[in-house]
């Protein structure tokens, strides 16, 4: 069995450190990692076939994923943040999964799997906010997400309900129930600022919300940009 050490630093933009033994590896997709000593060998591939690609693609992440092995003694690979936020890790036991929002995948040993989860029903994929892929998660081994702004964890109890605006959603079991209500009320639909659709969340099973969700924060930078004309 692998022992694969790993820290998390930093605050705002934080840093995930994996530090490799021999023969152990890592994987991003294409393009993560930041920084790694000279003997960690990588190797870009489609992993897990042409149609697991696609399918990771359809849930916001690259074609290739990239494989990062040590070759000898130890050695130390890191991956950033892109955006201000949280580094969430999940300990996958055999067949465990969880479901996360697009584009949140980090990093993961090479024993975990990735890929698309189709949002099975209708009103949650085209009114969700996610569309109609989320990804997937599933173990054994360890995997790190990216969460925008502060996390908040909670534990749903069986039948136990929250409704979340979409871009609030981080991650949560594959035991909760996911779907999507309207909003009730034509003067909240209109002027609520909500936008006209709620997920809701069902338990059991555990969530993570997060508090900044990525969209929010480009439309406030996009009012400060100049526009021509």
């Amino acid at each position: 069995m692998f022992r694969i050490k790993e820290t998390i630093r930093g605050t705002t933009l934080q840093i995930l450190d994996v530090e490799l033994d021999k023969g152990e590896s890592f994987y991003t997709e294409s393009g993560g990692m930041a920084w790694m000593s000279p003997n960690i060998s990588m190797e870009s591939n489609m992993k897990g076939g042409l149609g697991s690609a696609l399918g990771r693609m359809m849930s916001g992440e690259s074609l290739f994923m990239t494989t990062y092995t040590c070759t000898e003694g130890k050695g130390l690979i890191s991956f950033c943040s892109e955006f201000p936020g949280k580094i969430i890790e999940l300990d996958l036991a055999e067949g465990k999964s969880m479901i996360c929002q697009r584009d949140a995948f980090m990093a993961a040993e090479s024993s975990a799997t990735l890929q698309s989860e189709f949002t099975r029903k209708l009103g949650a994929g085209f009114f969700g906010g996610e569309g109609f892929f989320l990804q997937k998660l599933t173990g054994p081994g360890k995997a790190y997400l990216e969460i925008a702004g502060e996390v908040t964890k909670y534990d749903l109890q069986e039948g136990q309900m929250l409704k979340v605006d979409p871009g609030y959603i981080g991650a949560f079991e594959p035991t909760v129930g996911y779907d999507i209500s309207r909003v009730k009320g034509v003067k909240n639909m209109l002027f609520g600022g909500e936008g006209l659709f709620l997920a809701t969340l069902k338990g059991p099973g555990k969530i993570w919300l997060q508090s900044m969700p990525f969209s929010n924060l480009a439309k406030k930078i996009a009012r400060y940009v100049p526009k021509k004309g």
